[in-house]
């Protein structure tokens, strides 16, 4: 059976998030196998598009051979007032909604994810299949102290702090993450670009507006101007580090060197870096939303994604007590058996056959 798969995640700013990770190592793994052959050019039995953007028209209007989608989430239609599409994106999203009518399947991230797509691209059940994602094995416990300290002092890190990866958009819930370390100093550090790209914007931007700060990190004003200010300013504190990009090689060393990881989201379709920081057996504190429990199950400390006092005293707890961290180390362990890329692999090839059908 030979295999296509859309290497458009794999160039530009998507190869270096979570978009552009899961096509390539979902890729290294589906070569792994016997079952499939992955094909650039010449003749394919199965397209699959491991990306599907909501506002941009990223798929074809007919399609030759069967083809299978991967959606993530939904989440800019969840937040409307924050991802606002203009004209151009709601004509784009009604050409992505009647493309999907024509692929065989849909696969998405987890059962979340899936009502979401029910709900809101109106693709039936029986074409959606949830897999779950997996993180790469390259996250893992770290004993050599020598190059754990070689990146602490690389990035200037403090002896305990909180960890957070990824993008800063609305749904993220950096904002309270991020007060709710100022108000208990407890020092935040955030690696990612975006959050990075503020900083350097600051910096450069000293005596201008934050419109002007905002605008620098797209060229235009952002939609989400109002949230990007907050965050702007907090990101000022003493107790805040943004380290923007870092290789994921440093980044091992900075889960392992990590007192606790925070995924704060206020929606997430799944939430990769929560397992990342479980492999570096590092303890996740994370909101009590639905993709969140679903993935992370038993794995993890739960707060409410609004309160600011739960989330200080889920932090101080995983800080202070000893026994509890342990706990959830171990229970963070048992759990990450339910994920890995070859089985992740087998599941994708199960919707490529059943395409074929």
């Amino acid at each position: 059976m030979k295999i296509k798969i859309d290497n458009t995640p794999l160039m530009g700013g998507h190869a270096v998030r979570g978009i552009g990770e899961y096509t390539r190592l979902l890729c290294e793994a589906l070569k792994n196998t016997q079952s499939v052959t992955l094909v650039e050019d010449g003749s394919f039995d199965v397209l699959h598009y491991t990306y599907f953007d909501l506002f941009f028209h990223t798929l074809p209007d007919n399609f030759s051979k069967p083809v299978v989608v991967t959606i993530h989430d939904v989440i800019p239609l969840l937040y409307p007032k924050h991802y606002k599409p203009g004209i151009r994106g709601k004509i784009n999203l009604k050409k992505q909604i009647n493309s999907l009518k024509k692929v065989k399947f849909v696969i998405t991230d987890s059962e979340t994810s899936k009502k979401d797509i029910i709900r809101f691209l109106d693709v039936p059940e029986d074409k959606i299949v949830p897999i779950y994602l997996a993180f790469d094995p390259i996250y893992k416990k770290v004993g050599d102290k020598e190059k754990l300290k070689a990146i602490k002092d690389k990035y200037n890190l403090p002896d305990k702090f909180v960890l957070y990866v990824g993008d800063i958009n609305y749904n993220k819930n950096i904002e309270l993450l991020t007060r709710a370390c100022i108000k208990n100093k407890t020092h935040l550090v955030i690696v990612g670009k975006s959050a990075g790209n503020i900083n350097h914007a600051i910096a450069n931007f000293k005596g201008k507006g934050i419109r002007d700060v905002v605008r620098s990190l797209s060229g235009q004003t952002h939609p989400e101007l109002a949230h990007y200010q907050s965050l702007a300013k907090l990101f000022e504190s003493k107790h805040v580090s943004t380290l923007g990009f870092v290789e994921n090689a440093d980044l091992v060393g900075i889960y392992n060197l990590a007192s606790i990881y925070c995924q704060p989201s206020l929606y997430e379709g799944f939430g990769l870096p929560p397992l990342q920081a479980l492999a570096c057996d590092v303890p996740v504190v994370a909101s009590q939303t639905q993709a969140m429990v679903e993935v992370l199950e038993k794995g993890a400390v739960y707060f409410k994604p609004l309160d600011i006092d739960d989330l200080i005293n889920k932090i101080e707890s995983l800080l202070n007590d000893q026994g509890l961290r342990e706990s959830m180390i171990r229970e963070g362990s048992k759990r990450l058996k339910n994920f890995s890329w070859d089985k992740t692999a087998l599941e994708t090839i199960k919707v490529y056959k059943k395409a074929l059908q």
